[in-house]
């Protein structure tokens, strides 16, 4: 364990003196990078391969490939917030608060990564999980504001799937909180989990408002972050079973409505995709990169963790639930390939750009 422990050692300080130096701002909801891989580490691999495979070396690396993309994010929000950027980047934007939803459930993921990998170390989780729970207050705090702001002022016209990081987040808690400590108290849980069900109802309604009350279009206003309306429910399923406080019937439910509300957006998502390849081509319509298709592979991700943690409760015949288990985990695998290569595009010509930027200022002060 010591091999690992020195290995992500070496990676964070690599990572500080690399963001240090080059000063880098990321997007308030990058952290989606940390929910994707983490739900797709420790739920899809673990749940389809088995636990053999995680014993050993393939669950650690991309465990601390995982714990080393958060503690980078996390270095970069201090890094704006010492440089004075952080209003403007985090919090400027009303709608782009709740993308800080994204640094509650990373870090819920990560202290659940490292427990389950790194258990002789296992108080680190607690202290992560602590630390994340007074983050998540203060998240909370400020989502509330802003939605009685949204409220007041009837500016539904840039709300969209954003807002479910509120239930996210809540239902990730759940899930930490259950893995780390032994026992965790009845009355949490279901205070947690009902403020997370609340929550959704809550931003369902906003999102839904925003759609029937006000003109769009498909192309340019489906955000990719509305398919967390399935995967807020799918955590919030997961979260139940965890908990161990529901009876089987309501969860049951939920995943009837999880699948439910998973074939209508991602109906509405396949119409978008030939709308826009018919308007923008591949390159520009599809083979784009934006930090929010990030949030497909995990609500994917979290339907399939969900889907095969249930399945033997759900009464449901083969022909719906083995295409799931089955197919389901080669496709999330292919989506996290596109993206990660659309991710990689895009650092090198960001890289080229500010490069090509950097010398022509340099020549333009020069005076030779």
């Amino acid at each position: 364990m010591m091999f690992y422990l020195w290995i992500m050692f070496f990676l964070f300080i690599c990572i500080i003196v690399f963001f240090f130096f080059k000063k880098v701002y990321i997007r308030t909801s990058t952290m989606a990078i940390v929910m994707a891989i983490g739900i797709f580490t420790q739920g899809v691999l673990l749940n389809y391969f088995g636990a053999d495979l995680f014993q050993h070396s393939l669950g650690k690396t991309l465990s601390i490939m995982n714990l080393s993309i958060w503690f980078a994010f996390i270095l970069s929000f201090f890094i704006a917030l010492f440089d004075g950027k952080f209003k403007d980047i985090h919090y400027s934007n009303p709608i782009n608060r709740f993308g800080m939803g994204t640094w509650v459930a990373g870090t819920s993921i990560c202290g659940i990564l490292f427990f389950k990998q790194f258990s002789k170390w296992g108080y680190i989780s607690e202290i992560i999980a602590l630390t994340n729970i007074v983050l998540w207050v203060i998240y909370i705090a400020i989502s509330l504001k802003t939605l009685v702001e949204i409220y007041r002022t009837k500016s539904y016209r840039n709300v969209h799937g954003i807002l479910l990081l509120t239930t996210v987040s809540t239902q990730s808690n759940v899930l930490l909180f259950n893995t780390v400590f032994k026992g965790f108290p009845t009355i949490l849980n279901l205070s947690l989990l009902s403020i997370g069900f609340c929550l959704y109802i809550i931003c369902f309604f906003f999102i839904i408002k925003r759609y029937i009350k006000s003109s769009w279009s498909i192309e340019e206003d489906w955000n990719n972050t509305n398919c967390i309306l399935h995967g807020a429910l799918s955590i919030s399923g997961i979260a139940c079973l965890v908990a161990g406080i529901i009876n089987m019937d309501s969860i049951r439910y939920i995943w009837r409505a999880a699948f439910l509300i998973f074939l209508i957006v991602e109906s509405i998502e396949m119409y978008r995709f030939f709308r826009r390849i018919k308007h923008y081509g591949f390159k520009n319509g599809i083979f784009i990169y934006d930090v929010t298709q990030w949030s497909r592979i995990f609500t994917f991700a979290m339907f399939y963790t969900f889907t095969s943690l249930f399945h033997t409760h759900l009464f449901i015949g083969s022909f719906v639930i083995d295409p799931i288990l089955n197919m389901g985990v080669w496709i999330i695998i292919l989506l996290l390939i596109i993206e990660l290569m659309l991710g990689l595009r895009f650092m090198i010509e960001t890289y080229k750009k500010s490069s090509t930027e950097y010398t022509q200022k340099n020549k333009a002060t020069s005076p030779f």
